[in-house]
């Protein structure tokens, strides 16, 4: 018998921002499959020109509430390396710290309560506070830890308002470090806890060839700056961003898709996961080997177990972080600095991939243009090259309207998307 389907989404639940699903598939014959973000353009860039540099970081914190420590960050580092700003190792350290609480904050979000509902056959999380409480009772330790993380370093849970050019406006007492290492401590066995929870869950069994792009890690995991990498071999510098996105306009979506290598390709944990396995920490490796993830790996929905894997790594890392801090002078943790004119870049790993920011800065510190490139927008070229692959295969497998859809939705939530902040 023929399939025939019209399945659409009118935008989809349990993600940030509007976006809508569209398929028609005509005797068992694929017509149109589209990823629709449908949220109206945001100028950040126009916000930005003519502004004071030290003002790019507090405003481009407000493009994302879920990861505005990491857009303050590439924010920093694109103004610090267009005016040559040196940043002391511990206020390197400390900024770090501060985005390893904005991952796990944003990745056990998105874990428990975007994505577990659905592999625990229910609508939202709400259900789950019945059915299991303690699970939902781990995701709210956990989040709790990672918001007490970012209100130590970075003066607030959302919108940072220590982190500054040349470094931070004030450091946390070494009191309140060794208090955030003991939780940090007591938290591992919540962590554990969700790694036996998502070894009982099975994830959807789709496979299509992709290309990952990240940060290339040297020495260790990489977050903050450095090459960019692709699994398909490509390799360039910081500055030269624009080659590795690429983007470009299609009329049935008002955010940006972009190519490499493919018609697409994919950022985010899994990304980092797969161009960056070799540098996690050693129980974080074997936490990824006990949830049968192996790189390179090409499904999409396990960026849900490449995103649990690092929440294991960067609590790992943070205790290492705190530890050298304890055991150094927090007195500089800010350096002054001459206002110049210059070009720079800043790449950042947030939770959802890839982010840049770039400034070209004039003679009085003025932003004369600036450019961000966010994570959702080099995914949705990807997200939509998917769904065509996924409902392909499914009609292959003789699945109905009602079970496309759902694994559909999945799919679109497992890249964790950040729909409005996708549309610069």
């Amino acid at each position: 018998m023929k399939v025939n389907m019209n399945i659409d989404v009118h935008h989809i639940a349990r993600v940030e921002g509007h976006g809508n699903i569209h398929i028609t598939v005509r005797d068992g014959e694929l017509i149109e499959a589209e990823w629709q973000v449908v949220e109206t353009p945001r100028f950040f860039e126009a916000i930005l020109r003519g502004r004071p540099h030290d003002m790019a970081p507090t405003l481009t914190s407000r493009i994302c509430g879920i990861c505005s420590i990491g857009h303050t960050l590439a924010s920093l580092r694109a103004v610090e390396r267009a005016m040559q700003v040196r940043v002391p190792k511990n206020a390197q350290l400390l900024r770090l710290l501060a985005k390893h609480g904005e991952t796990i904050q944003s990745h056990i979000l998105h874990l428990f309560f975007l994505a577990a509902p659905d592999l625990l056959g229910v609508g939202s999380v709400i259900p789950l506070t019945k059915s299991h409480p303690e699970v939902v009772a781990v995701a709210l330790r956990l989040k709790g830890l990672a918001n007490d993380m970012c209100d130590l370093i970075a003066g607030r849970t959302t919108h940072p308002v220590s982190l500054v050019v040349g470094g931070l406006s004030k450091a946390p007492e070494k009191k309140q470090l060794e208090m955030l290492k003991l939780t940090i401590q007591e938290r591992f066995s919540d962590v554990m806890a969700t790694v036996d929870i998502f070894k009982t869950l099975s994830m959807p069994d789709f496979v299509r060839e992709t290309e990952f792009v990240s940060l290339k890690g040297k020495g260790k995991y990489p977050w903050i700056g450095g090459d960019l990498i692709s699994t398909d071999g490509v390799l360039k510098a910081e500055d030269d961003y624009l080659a590795m996105t690429n983007e470009y306009k299609e009329d049935f979506t008002t955010s940006k898709f972009t190519r490499l290598s493919r018609e697409s390709f994919a950022v985010g944990a899994l990304a980092r996961f797969n161009n960056n396995h070799k540098l996690l920490h050693k129980k974080a490796k074997e936490t990824a080997q006990a949830l049968c993830l192996k790189p390179v790996n090409n499904n999409p929905y396990m960026n849900n177990i490449a995103q649990l894997v690092e929440c294991y790594h960067v609590m790992l890392e943070s205790i290492e972080i705190i530890d050298k801090l304890l055991d150094s002078n927090l007195g500089n943790i800010c350096n002054r600095y001459n206002i110049t004119d210059g070009e720079g870049v800043g790449a950042v790993e947030v939770p959802r991939g890839i982010l840049y920011h770039h400034y070209i800065i004039d003679k009085k510190g003025t932003i004369a243009k600036a450019n961000c490139v966010i994570p959702t927008t080099q995914n949705n070229a990807n997200i939509h090259h998917d769904l065509a692959e996924l409902v392909t295969q499914q009609i292959n497998l003789g699945k109905n309207d009602k079970e496309v859809t759902k694994l559909c939705e999945m799919l679109v939530r497992a890249y964790d998307p950040c729909i409005s902040c996708s549309v610069h």
